[in-house]
């Protein structure tokens, strides 16, 4: 007979993979850039959408959504597939994010959040000038407005 090791971490982590993988199904998602914005798309098929709450604190999004099931009262499940409760998924936004322009909009099941990149994020074409004085014009157009700045 073989003994056998019991690591109870090792089971916690387990059990933590698999409610972790259960709750991503119930809330799959598209990220994707286009232009200055992300799009991300979650489906949320059978969700009310006055019960979709989306907030951000810092740089975490948090989206939650409830689902409501059909009572059981006098019904004789032959399947019953789809999951009813609270749905939650954050994601991390990063730096270069413009946070206070984010909207959304829940049609047909699928949730659209847009997240428009900030204008300092945004790539920009730096002028080059040519001449030795066209350099020493802009140190010193940059040096008056610090002076006016201070």
């Amino acid at each position: 007979m073989m003994a056998t090791r019991f690591d109870p971490f090792r089971e916690l982590d387990r059990f933590a993979q698999a409610v972790r993988s259960e709750s991503l199904r119930g809330m799959p998602m598209d990220l994707y850039r286009q232009d200055d914005r992300y799009v991300l798309s979650v489906d949320l098929p059978g969700i009310d959408p006055g019960s979709v709450d989306i907030d951000v604190d810092g740089q975490l999004l948090t989206i939650r959504a409830e689902r409501t099931l059909r009572g059981t009262d006098g019904v004789q499940w032959l399947t019953r597939e789809r999951e009813g409760g609270s749905f939650l998924r954050q994601l991390s936004l990063g730096q270069g994010i413009d946070t206070d322009g984010i909207t959304a909009h829940y049609e047909n099941g699928v949730l659209n959040v847009i997240i428009p990149v900030s204008e300092k994020a945004k790539p920009r074409r730096i002028e080059v000038q040519s001449g030795s004085s066209a350099s020493l014009s802009a140190a010193e157009d940059r040096q008056d407005a610090e002076a006016v700045n201070a």
